[in-house]
């Protein structure tokens, strides 16, 4: 029976946080399908496809991760790739109390699926995707912080 973890975010842009959050995914589940929110309220720098296509060029070589959109609730996406968890990385002690909600909220919503936490390496903890925008619009060299899938968008 294989095991399926759904790791949602906005990649706006991905970073090698995430990166490392899928890859010690996988040494839980069988299989991680990255979940790329539209949430248009964000307004991400990068559109839709271009999330998808940045995060697909990152994973190209692992078949045990898949890509896909969605723009409904987390919990119906897990029950469409019958996932049994939410995967999702924590950076410092401040994103808790937010994904403690959000993990709460959706075992109301549905009890099968849990939400497993891992702790981010001491090597990302400071990164996000807000700071990578940042730091590269003002020309900064984000290179060791995002896959390199991800630099040839930033440069434009």
């Amino acid at each position: 029976m294989s095991h399926t973890a759904i790791y949602p975010g906005t990649f706006d842009p991905i970073t090698l946080g995430h990166v490392d959050v899928v890859r010690r995914g996988l040494k839980l589940f069988d299989r991680v399908v990255i979940g790329v929110a539209a949430n248009p309220n964000k307004q991400p720098m990068f559109d839709l496809e271009t999330r998808l296509s940045m995060v697909r060029q990152t994973f190209v070589a692992d078949d045990r991760i898949e890509t896909v959109s969605f723009d409904g609730l987390l919990v119906e996406l897990a029950r469409q790739h019958k996932a049994k968890a939410i995967l999702r990385g924590l950076r410092a002690a401040s994103d808790f109390e937010y994904e403690f909600q959000m993990a709460t909220m959706n075992r109301k919503l549905d009890e099968r699926i849990e939400t497993v936490f891992v702790m981010a390496r001491e090597d990302y903890t400071f990164v996000s995707s807000r700071f990578i925008r940042e730091i590269s619009s003002m020309g900064g060299d984000v290179s060791a912080l995002v896959p390199d899938a991800v630099l040839p968008y930033l440069s434009k």
